[in-house]
């Protein structure tokens, strides 16, 4: 059964693809279109929170972060590799 998701497809000038979910914003890439859309799939499931656990403080502490200066709400990251993605299309 079809989830209704529209994923563009973009072959980089540097070589490999980059994929990106058109509803969530999600975008992920790979050497190849498989692995492109199986990075998306992983990506999603992140976001949408199907897969993976929250992070905690500890976990924070652990990889030398101050939890203090890491938000709690998520936002959209700055690439610009994406905005030129948007620009070719």
């Amino acid at each position: 059964m079809s989830m209704g998701r529209e994923i563009r497809l973009i072959e980089e000038d540097r070589g490999g693809w980059s994929a990106i979910d058109e509803e969530t914003g999600v975008a992920s890439c790979g050497e190849t279109r498989e692995e492109a859309l199986e990075m998306l799939d992983e990506a999603v499931a992140l976001h949408t929170r199907e897969a993976g656990e929250p992070v905690t403080d500890e976990d924070l502490e652990e990889w030398g972060l101050d939890p203090d200066s890491v938000p709690d709400e998520v936002s959209v990251p700055e690439a610009p590799w994406f905005d030129e993605a948007e620009e070719q299309a």
